[in-house]
């Protein structure tokens, strides 16, 4: 440091106060990196690493990349975890010989991005905040770019599991937590453990990637992709974070928000609120309240829920395949879009809530001169949510100011095609929609048409709004003219024909008079410069002059970044209007958009009840049908808590069971969150929570195979179900032995059943047809089949759901179609009949001594069959002994004379390979 340049010193500074970030140094025209920063950014940005002072034997490492497309390296480098650091020079180079001032100005994490160029219009971007310990934990989400605030608090003897399903919901870039939390969380219940989480505030500038210390680090699994940011015990107090809620929200007390008494949340709030303080330096002010929830206040949808039944992403991949999500979302805003993803992972369970949905979608379904009508002015409609975020967070410019009075002047026009609106939900819609037209005028008055991206470039404010800026505008633009006039002017009142006025970098203007012509020089002319043939005079007007061209471009700079502030000034009073009416907006966007998909879609109003009845009739896969090349085959369900809470599902491969699985959840959903369904008709109680174990899938990381997640998933479901859930099951067990398959997939589906506390309505799909059984023995289980028939040797899959067991999967066919060799396919042709002869041979004997199969029953035909089956491996699959056993299997054996028998075994003996 002692032989750093002052420049080099500066920088190390601002490092040392900002070490977990990437430090953006701006140098002119460019922003610099240094050091490590510089390895890191070069490598990660793609660009180009140097060095500075390069003819010394410790060349400082060094890479910059231009002021003006800062904000695509910046975007590139947070999307990938890391925190960036923008230092701004704070003075005017021109007015000190020292070196210049330079202030980190804001920071940029993964969690409060808000620019435009860092966040997806239709996405939503949380900062999460955990804490807490023992028996009580809290979270806060906030949506810094909209200022959008939510806080929950669980407590009982595992809140983390009901905190994790929150993070999970909302999906945060960035959590936040208390340092000392690390260790708690490592041993504490169902927390995931692998590597890294950092133990230190700001250890490095990703959360993700190891410090250089070497030091322990834990990392959450489940939350894949976010950053994770510890920070320092002492921030994270009550009284301090409630403190900072209540000047934020400008309130005396958090009782009006639903946080008396509720510690760990407020801490987590405040923790968030101090965090998007400090990285934006900014008051933030669009923050304006906060919204406290429980877990009953929707419907929950776990991680895994989310991911099988495909409602936000494809499994196939955003290219190959859509997602629920895609197939309803006609919004034509950002804002909207973002909600109706809110919606669709936070169904509501209120059903009054759910019902004013309904009829405003109804409403704007049977009226298509309404609905066309707000969709034509809504897409004039800017993303005002985040608009006024970035307003109160003074990064807006001219032209966000202009998207904002042009988005205004379509609220008067939506008021208007929404009077006389039947649906209550639309009237109050309507009457939240304010007009502003203080704030449209006030932009109309104060800025430019076509305003420039940035204030800096110039002509944002309009002419005509400021006399000393049209003043300072007229003499820039009108220089040559000023001195042509000016010119003639000195020369008529001199008489001197060949005065001139002229220019140089020294002197800046003056008068140039030949010698010839000194002696009729005015007397107020001042000398400034004797040449050979002429002498160069200056006059007081000309210095005034002189200095209001000067000094205009900088001054005119200037006064227009003082007069664009004093607008957002007045315009951010008005911040709560204009989130109300965001917010009116965007919802209005949302149902409009639901009622186009129901009209494009032919979907129909379910009736909710308060009941426990599940009917569906003619229900459809919303994303299947639309993607599917052939007409899809609609189908019924029939649910209740009694005499059809278990359906037993058994078919062919590829025959729809799983289909049928999630169309139900898919439609039980879509009602939830206000949505026409899929179907003929549709009634349909409020479920509390939806629970799915579909598919396979792995979680090598944490050292979980296949059936080890698939016992996970189960066993959460098995403890938490209520008889207000709905649970899918499709292939339980298959991941092991047959009869541990069996064994387990029996005992869930009786414990669902008969369960007082966790008995949910379960469609359970199996290939165990064994389990059909169930359904003679469980007063609330019922068989189904998706049915199939062949035809001329081939399969037909009819996807059809009817009552009644299935006798075949057709696994073999399905093999077929997937292009299996024809040996191989002929082969485990014959292998099935094999296996069908001898398991027929084997249930026989038990069919004739016990026709009813009790739990014993089962149990000793399960294990003479393990026994024959065993006895038959090594056989099974040799063609030559096969044909032996075949000969044994047939014999008379009570025809044979003893000699004969002895004959027959010594040939059987030596025809044995």
């Amino acid at each position: 440091m002692s032989s750093s340049t002052p420049m080099l010193r500066q920088y190390h500074e601002l490092k040392q106060q900002h070490p977990g970030a990437l430090l953006f140094f701006r140098l002119g025209d460019f922003y610099e990196l240094f050091f490590d920063d510089a390895v890191t950014g070069a490598r990660e940005m793609e660009i180009t690493l140097t060095a500075r002072h390069k003819e010394r034997g410790d060349p400082i490492p060094m890479c910059g990349v231009p002021h003006h497309a800062a904000s695509t390296y910046i975007a590139r480098l947070v999307r990938k975890g890391y925190r960036v650091a923008i230092c701004e020079q704070t003075e005017d180079a021109s007015q000190t010989k020292k070196l210049v001032r330079r202030e980190v100005v804001r920071i940029i994490t993964p969690g409060t991005a808000v620019d435009p160029q860092l966040v997806e219009a239709r996405e939503t971007v949380y900062l999460a905040a955990v804490c807490g310990s023992g028996e009580r934990m809290g979270a806060a989400f906030l949506d810094l770019s909209t200022g959008s605030f939510h806080a929950t608090e669980a407590s009982g003897p595992d809140p983390w599991t009901r905190i994790r399903s929150d993070i999970e919901s909302y999906a945060p870039r960035e959590i936040l937590f208390p340092a000392s939390l690390a260790p708690l969380l490592q041993s504490g219940h169902n927390i995931p453990r692998t590597s890294p989480l950092p133990l230190r505030q700001n250890e490095d500038a990703r959360s993700t990637e190891p410090p250089s210390d070497g030091s322990a680090r834990s990392e959450w699994a489940t939350f894949e992709g976010t950053t994770l940011t510890p920070i320092d015990d002492w921030l994270w107090k009550e009284e301090d974070c409630a403190e900072r809620l209540r000047e934020q929200f400008g309130v005396l007390t958090l009782e009006g928000y639903g946080l008396n008494g509720k510690t760990e949340a407020v801490r987590a709030a405040g923790a968030c609120l101090r965090y998007a303080h400090e990285t934006q330096r900014a008051a933030a002010a669009h923050i304006s309240d906060i919204t406290y929830f429980e877990a009953q206040d929707h419907l929950i949808l776990d991680q895994v829920t989310v991911r099988n039944l495909e409602l936000v992403e494809s499994q196939a991949g955003a290219n190959r395949g859509s997602s629920l999500l895609s197939v309803i979302d006609q919004t034509v805003t950002g804002m909207a879009a973002r909600l109706l993803r809110s919606w669709l992972l936070r169904p509501s369970v209120r059903r009054g809530e759910i019902e004013a949905r309904l009829v405003a979608v109804g409403e704007l379904h049977s009226s298509q001169i309404k609905r066309d009508r707000v969709r034509t002015l809504l897409k004039d409609v800017a993303d005002l949510d985040r608009l006024i975020g970035r307003l109160n967070m003074n990064s807006a410019g001219p032209r966000d100011l202009n998207s904002l009075m042009k988005s205004l002047d379509q609220v008067p026009k939506v008021r208007e095609t929404l009077s006389g609106s039947q649906s209550s939900l639309l009237q109050i819609l309507d009457e939240n929609l304010n007009e502003l037209p203080d704030v449209r005028s006030l932009i109309a008055k104060g800025i430019a048409d076509d305003p420039p991206m940035k204030m800096g470039d110039g002509g944002a404010i309009r002419d005509g709004h400021s006399a000393e800026l049209d003043e300072l505008r007229g003499i820039s633009r009108n220089a040559k003219q000023t001195i042509a006039s000016l010119e003639a002017s000195e020369r008529t009142r001199s008489g001197i024909g060949s005065l001139r006025i002229r220019y140089n970098n020294v002197f800046g203007y003056f008068i140039e008079v030949s010698k010839a012509n000194a002696a009729r020089v005015p007397d107020n002319y001042e000398r400034r410069q004797t040449l050979a043939n002429a002498e160069r005079y200056s006059t007081p007007e000309l210095k005034e002059w002189e200095t209001k061209v000067r000094g205009a471009e900088d001054r005119i700079s200037a006064l227009e970044a003082e007069l664009f502030s004093e607008l957002c000034s007045k315009i951010s009073a008005e911040t709560r209007a204009i989130q109300a009416t965001a917010r009116a907006l965007s919802s209005l966007d949302v149902l409009a958009s639901l009622a186009e998909t129901a009209s494009r879609r032919n979907y129909v109003r379910p009736a909710m009840h308060d009941g426990d009845e599940i009917e569906i009739v003619d229900g459809r896969h919303p994303v299947i049908e639309q993607t599917a090349g052939e007409p899809f085959i609609p189908n019924d369900i029939y649910l209740n808590n009694s005499t059809d809470r278990l359906l037993i599902i058994t078919g062919p491969n590829m025959g729809g069971k799983s289909t049928a699985l999630r169309q139900t959840a898919i439609i039980s959903i879509l009602a939830q969150m206000g949505s026409f369904v899929p179907a003929a008709r549709a009634r349909l109680p409020i479920l509390d929570r939806i629970w799915t174990r579909v598919g396979a899938s792995d979680d090598l990381a944490r050292g979980r195979s296949t059936f080890m997640v698939e016992m996970t998933e189960t066993a959460a479901i098995l403890h938490n179900a209520t008889a207000r859930s709905l649970v899918l099951l499709d292939e339980i067990g298959r991941g092991t032995a047959t009869f541990d398959g069996l064994s387990i997939a029996w005992a869930v589906a009786e414990f669902l059943h008969d369960s007082a506390e966790h008995a949910a309505k379960t469609l359970f799909a199996t290939h165990y047809h064994e389990l059909t059984e169930l359904a003679e023995r469980l007063p609330g289980a019922q068989n189904y089949q998706i049915t199939a028939t062949e035809r001329d040797g081939e399969v037909v899959f009819l996807h059809r759901l009817e009552r009644g067991r299935a006798s075949k999967s057709y696994g073999i066919e399905v093999a077929r179609l997937a292009g299996l060799p024809p040996s191989a396919i002929a082969r485990a042709r014959d292998v099935l009949a094999r296996l069908e002869r001898y398991e027929l041979d084997v249930f026989a004997d038990e069919e004739a001594k016990a026709p009813a199969v009790d739990e014993d029953g089962l149990k000793n035909a399960a294990r003479r069959v393990r026994q024959k089956r065993i006895a038959m491996q090594a056989t099974l699959f040799d063609s030559v002994n096969q044909n032996l056993l075949d000969e044994l299997l047939t014999v008379d054996v009570e025809s044979l004379k003893p000699e004969q028998a002895l004959e027959f075994l010594h040939d059987i003996r030596k025809r044995i390979v």
